[in-house]
């Protein structure tokens, strides 16, 4: 069934039918609930097309990733886009994805602003000072940022996790438990996320009068090459960590091999804790999960911030929205209490030195 055969059916112009559908203010609540009872009913599929025509608009949101940037491959990317997807299908919108060269990212927006060839955007991976923001605002096309840019005090619709108080707890769990050489593998930090949550590993250590020590942080791609190089670096310096906090499941993969090929045991000789997106393929599940986490799930970040941003659209007098998600603490088997490593490499060092001086002065006794 096409929309004018559902606009005869009902007896109404497929304009009213396509703003129905489309949860336009204008259409009252009775007409609303009757149309879409009706394409229940005949099991009617909006043509993407045809409802652009009735309503002026694309029917497209739009994403504009840089050529250069890893997040096409990232799993992250991917949930956010399943479930921001899964809010478009259900509203008769399509998905268009715009690769730019990163130089040219703002003329990217220019260019689907100028053609109308989305009705709105969500913007990913905010920075800090991000230009992104001034040049929707100028360009007057709705946008829903996944993220934010604290540098920016001017009014903008964002959804984004609470990563500083995330942080901020997972360190203090860790100091709770006795840890003091906390090492930090954490996203790249002029992106925000990835420096809010360094401002709360650092408020949890300085609340407790711990130092920082910059030689346990670290901070790029959130890859398990990346990871298992920053873990197997911090696990040969001069003060070892007791313990890290890293920023991704795939990163924390990586950080378990470095302290599987150093010989130690993650969870009892090394703690680990990491923030968890919830991704399909990487699930920190199970009665007791492998690791102890931060979690929050960026498909459902996805869906929300994608029916945030159709909000907009159907509302634009609405001020600008905003939603900051929780992140629960969830404990699991890569915790617990810290090891005292210059105790036991001191006494080590006795045991090793108290054998071999009986060997030197057995035949002397003899």
């Amino acid at each position: 069934m096409n929309l004018k055969q559902l606009s005869d059916q009902l007896g109404l112009s497929q304009t009213t039918v396509s703003r129905a559908l489309n949860n336009y203010p204008e259409v009252s609540e009775e007409t609303r609930e009757r149309v879409k009872l009706a394409a229940r009913k005949f099991s009617y599929r909006p043509n993407t097309r045809a409802t652009g025509l009735a309503t002026g608009r694309s029917m497209a949101i739009g994403h504009v990733i840089p050529m250069n940037s890893t997040d096409v491959f990232n799993p992250i990317f991917g949930e956010f886009i399943a479930g921001a997807s899964k809010a478009y299908s259900q509203q008769g919108y399509e998905l268009m994805l715009t690769m730019a060269p990163e130089d040219s990212e703002e003329s990217a927006y220019r260019d689907i602003a100028s053609k109308r060839s989305v009705d709105g955007v969500i913007v990913h991976a905010p920075r800090v000072n991000d230009s992104r923001i001034a040049l929707l605002q100028q360009l007057k096309l709705p946008f829903v940022i996944h993220g934010r840019d604290s540098a920016n005090e001017s009014e903008y619709s964002w959804i984004d996790m609470n990563n500083r108080r995330a942080f901020y707890r997972a360190t203090r769990l860790l100091i709770d438990m006795g840890h003091k050489d906390i090492c930090l593998v954490n996203g790249i930090e002029t992106l925000n996320f990835a420096w809010r949550r360094r401002l709360g590993y650092t408020d949890a250590l300085n609340d407790s009068d711990i130092a920082v020590n910059t030689s346990l942080t670290y901070s790029g791609d959130l890859t398990e090459a990346n990871g298992f190089h920053a873990a197997s670096n911090a696990l040969t310096q001069t003060t070892k960590p007791t313990a890290f906090l890293v920023s991704s499941y795939v990163g924390a993969l990586g950080v378990r091999r470095a302290i599987h090929n150093a010989g130690l045991t993650m969870g009892r000789d090394i703690s680990v804790v990491i923030h968890d997106d919830e991704l399909s393929y990487f699930q920190n599940d199970g009665d007791i999960p492998q690791f102890t986490a931060t979690r929050s799930s960026v498909r459902d970040a996805g869906e929300r911030a994608a029916n945030m941003l159709l909000d907009i659209i159907d509302n634009p007098k609405k001020g600008p929205l905003t939603e900051l998600l929780d992140a629960p603490l969830t404990i699991g088997e890569s915790t617990g209490p810290a090891r005292n490593w210059s105790e036991e490499l001191s006494s080590d060092h006795c045991t090793t030195q108290g054998t071999t001086q009986g060997t030197t002065q057995g035949p002397v006794n003899n």
